[in-house]
């Protein structure tokens, strides 16, 4: 058994607050795009990654992932995202922080979803 992609589905009440926060702030991609549909959604993409992001306001009064995106440059995504887009920081780990598991971490946070950048 051989598994190639797990992709999260996310849930918006307005789809473009996500798009503010995956393609905005996170630098991900539109690679499928259904946006203006009569049921919006779209596929974001980066580095190998993938997500679909949907507006369902149902759905996203539900769900409030948490994911967490490992890099080997934490240094430099934090220093990026700190200057363009420091409103998405998480209060609770909004700087580099070494944490007990000795994995250096910080974490940013819109009103749906939460995503800690994690480098061992």
């Amino acid at each position: 058994m051989t598994y190639e992609k797990l992709v999260p589905n996310v849930y918006y009440t307005d789809i473009n607050d996500g798009l503010k926060f995956f393609v905005e702030c996170l630098g991900f991609s539109i690679g499928h795009n259904e946006i203006k549909s009569k049921e919006p959604f779209c596929v974001l993409e980066k580095d190998g990654l993938q997500m679909y992001l949907f507006e369902h306001s149902h759905l996203a009064a539900e769900h409030n992932p948490e994911f967490r995106i490992v890099t080997k440059n934490i240094e430099d995504i934090y220093e990026k995202i700190s200057k363009s887009h420091p409103e998405f920081l998480h209060p609770n780990l909004s700087k580099v922080t070494v944490r007990p598991w000795t994995a250096k971490e910080f974490a940013l946070r819109d009103h749906q979803v939460c995503i800690i950048f994690q480098q061992w």
